[in-house]
């Protein structure tokens, strides 16, 4: 780099590291109407000040993508605000409602946000996943394949490294030969609540290098380096690397007297180091013992730029927290502000002039002009707003058939099977971009048709040794470059991190993907923040939980899943569903392989009141039960009736006093429940639902409506319900948590008896724990009997 480019790296980070502070003082400073801390982190800004002007001014692409540590979040607004992609009115209002996001987001942000972040590690994590996701799509042969590769680029706070996830995804990039990943920890050693222990270094360099990453530690800036090559340099140099963590803080904030005072009486003899030191005055004391690696300009772009390798690395940045700022540090700083008498003097120093704190150039030696200029002609900024728009796979009508015949028995899990392998033996678009992942359970929930006709996913060929060897057996599994399937370990944080890389895809790397995921459905639980992280950035893909529920009987309650059904329905992003049947599966996955490409406006549909053509994830949660399937047509209003979450199994008649609703796999008790009943409860109807969840989205979208003015809204489930003579009684019935159809007596005010599964269950039948949950046939005739007027059913029928 140029002399003058470097002086220019060095006026933007001035900018950068006042603009940052700025406005997480000025967010702190509005009205407190409702007397909540507004916070921020201007120390822990401080310390990533050098490392993302170095990044973003000088060594990105923008075929690039980040990860921006949470708590940095202004530097990045920040670096956009100087390149013109973030507005003043929305840093004036951050943190506010409307204004730049506390972290980065990509749906909450104007500016141009690769990976959201928030929730500590997953933003780190998910960059390994984007990285095997672009050699996927590269090794695909596409039109992606002409661009260069990217790096993925993690900013980390060391603290970050707390997170287990972030060791679960090391040995999973590491089984999948990771490319292209860089993780810069901002190595400050300072967290929330404390200093971070001696000797951590060292840790985190021997796991890395375990897992095959090159290790560059960035500990030395120029000044530093130019300290240690005068006379009683390499007894400062070794001091410093002698001195604890603790104590280099301490020093840092008490400053260039404090410092000069304790390496005089630990190192100083009158000889080489006092001379050192006398060389210099106390302020320049100060800046050489804090001109780490992570600070130095010219190290971040000059070791940056060496590395001539597609491998993954790990830079450990030595920092210090609140560089620059009043507040460095101190053992206090994570959260804390700087207070009016030290903003005011940060401000002088920063030659900042009251009313002018927003100007770019304010403070430099250059002009605005000359700023602007040089920021647009970096690489990573002069490509502009870098997210790719891709078309939606064509769907052919047909192309998700029904898997099973009227009256054949079968599950819906083992239909998902026969769904995907029909698409498999295809030559459609939708068959070439589908791409499925599982964490070890690919056998297990059905997966093994679809990847014994589309193979395994891996950047290098590795045969079939069982195949090769004439061993027999059901799997026929080779890895290659042009395998659909991308095998995980049991990790289910994983599985939902690479789940998130698919589906952004098409944003990240022009690609469109249809990502299909399977996971044991009570382990949707152990990757749920994962699940919530992908959902936050609208990632796009298909989840399926199976088995589920206390069905899975003799698995015993650790295998069981209670509360699934009730994360489908409150998790934003996702339509959750749970068919009984073949044909309603069929329904869906057709009507999903397009929901989760749709981008359309937020504008509701008056039919359902649900914002569909913004589209989402998908979460199925299906059955391992085998069912004997109805004999109906598959016409267009069952389909509807299927995706708006509830269609009519047996109408009710005009004087119906009992209603049976169902969801999933107890659809055979209920249908049992409801013969038991027949002769006693003529007009009964039987509901079948097949989403709770957007059956209640739609009721409360159109409650909401109607509250607003539009007195016609009424959601699916208002429609079938409203005919019933309000005296009529309703019994729900899941292999799940209750609560997930309880609310259906709120829609119109019947009387409403929920029946499922509140407690952990224990091994035995499917009959054993249907009685003992009282989801049985008998147990659900005798709640409606006794909820109703009439002839009663005693417990012997």
């Amino acid at each position: 780099m140029q002399a003058d480019s470097r002086q220019i790296l060095r006026e933007i980070e001035r900018k950068v590291l006042w603009l940052s502070c700025w406005v997480i003082d000025q967010a702190n400073r509005r009205e407190k109407v409702d007397g909540v801390k507004v916070g921020g982190h201007q120390a822990s800004c401080a310390s990533m000040v050098s490392i993302m002007t170095s990044l973003y001014c000088d060594v990105l692409r923008p075929e690039d993508r980040v990860a921006v540590k949470p708590h940095a979040s202004p530097v990045f607004h920040a670096l956009q605000y100087l390149a013109g992609n973030q507005t003043r009115e929305k840093l004036e209002n951050f943190r506010g409602f409307g204004g730049a996001q506390s972290y980065p987001s990509r749906t909450k942000d104007v500016d141009d946000v690769d990976f959201s972040t928030g929730s500590v590690g997953l933003g780190v994590g998910i960059t390994a996943f984007a990285s095997i996701v672009q050699d996927y799509v590269h090794a695909r042969g596409w039109a992606t394949a002409g661009r260069p590769k990217g790096r993925m680029v993690a900013l980390v706070g060391d603290a970050e490294l707390d997170e287990g996830n972030i060791y679960e995804c090391l040995q999973e990039g590491w089984k999948h030969d990771l490319r292209n990943t860089w993780w810069i920890i901002d190595y400050n050693r300072q967290s929330l609540d404390g200093v971070v222990r001696e000797g951590l270094y060292d840790r985190i360099e021997t796991v890395f290098r375990a897992f095959g990453w090159e290790v560059v530690t960035l500990k030395y800036g120029a000044l530093q380096r130019a300290a240690f090559d005068e006379p009683g340099g390499a007894a400062l140099k070794g001091w410093i690397d002698r001195c604890p963590n603790q104590l280099y803080s301490a020093l840092t904030f008490q400053g260039g007297a404090a410092w000069r005072k304790r390496l005089m009486d630990e190192i100083g003899d009158q000889g080489e180091v006092s001379a050192l030191l006398e060389r210099r005055t106390d302020e320049e004391v100060g800046a050489v013992m804090e001109n780490l690696g992570g600070h130095c300009l010219s190290s971040l772009t000059d070791t940056f730029n060496a590395i001539d390798h597609d491998r993954p690395t790990v830079f450990i940045a030595y920092t210090i927290k609140g560089w620059g700022t009043p507040l460095a540090g101190h053992k206090d700083n994570h959260a804390g502000l700087m207070t009016e008498p030290q903003m005011r003097a940060f401000k002088k120093r920063m030659n900042i002039r009251d009313g002018h704190e927003w100007d770019p150039a304010e403070g430099l030696h250059m002009d605005g002009k000359a700023l602007k200029a040089f920021i647009a002609g970096t690489p990573f900024f002069a490509a502009g707003r870098r997210r790719h728009r891709t078309a939606p796979v064509a769907l052919v009508p047909d192309a998700v058939p029904t898997p099973a015949s009227p009256r054949e028995i079968i599950s819906t899990q083992t239909a998902f099977g026969k769904i995907l392998d029909a698409i498999a033996k295809s030559d459609s678009e939708l068959a070439d971009r589908i791409v499925t992942t599982s964490p070890d359970v690919t056998v297990s929930t059905n997966l093994g048709p679809w990847v014994n006709r589309r193979q395994l996913f891996a950047r290098t060929e590795l045969a079939d040794t069982f195949r090769d060897e004439r061993v027999p057996s059901a799997q026929k599994w080779s890895f290659t470059p042009h395998g659909q399937h991308i095998e995980l370990g049991i990790a289910e944080m994983n599985l939902f991190l690479l789940l998130g890389a698919m589906g952004l895809s098409h944003s990240l790397f022009g690609e469109r993907l249809i990502p299909i995921g399977t996971v044991y459905d009570p382990f949707v639980s152990r990757g749920l923040d994962a699940l919530n992280y992908a959902c936050y950035q609208d990632a796009r893909f298909m989840i399926v939980g199976t088995p589920s529920g206390v069905t899975l009987a003799p698995e015993g309650g650790a295998h069981q899943s209670i509360a699934s059904p009730l994360i489908g329905m409150s998790q934003d992003g996702l339509a959750s569903f749970e068919p009984a049947f073949a044909d309603e599966l069929a329904v869906i996955m057709s009507w999903a392989f397009d929901y989760i490409q749709r981008d359309g406006e937020e504008d509701p549909d008056e039919r359902t009141w649900l914002r569909d053509e913004t589209g989402g994830a998908v979460y199925l949660r299906l059955s391992t039960r085998q069912l004997e399937q109805p004999n109906r047509a598959r016409d267009a209003a069952f389909e509807q009736s299927v995706v708006d979450g509830a269609h009519w199994l047996r109408k009710p008649g005009p004087n119906c006093d009992l209603v049976i609703a169902y969801q999933g796999t107890v659809a055979s008790e209920a249908i049992a429940a409801a013969g038991m009943l027949a002769d006693r409860r003529r007009d009964l109807g039987v509901l079948a639902v097949t989403s709770a969840d957007r059956l209640n989205a739609g009721w409360q979208a159109a409650m909401r409506a109607r509250a607003r003015g539009h007195v016609g809204a009424t959601g699916h489930i208002e429609r079938l319900l409203a005919p019933l003579p309000r005296h009529t009684a309703i019994v729900t019935v899941i292999d799940g948590h209750p609560a997930t159809l309880s609310w259906l007596g709120g829609v119109i005010g019947h009387r409403t008896h929920s029946l499922g599964v509140e407690h952990f269950g224990q091994t035995g039948t499917v009959a054993d724990l249907y009685r003992h949950y009282g989801l049985d046939a008998a147990n659900i005739a005798q709640v409606a009997s006794n909820l109703t007027p009439g002839r009663k059913l005693g417990w012997a029928a």
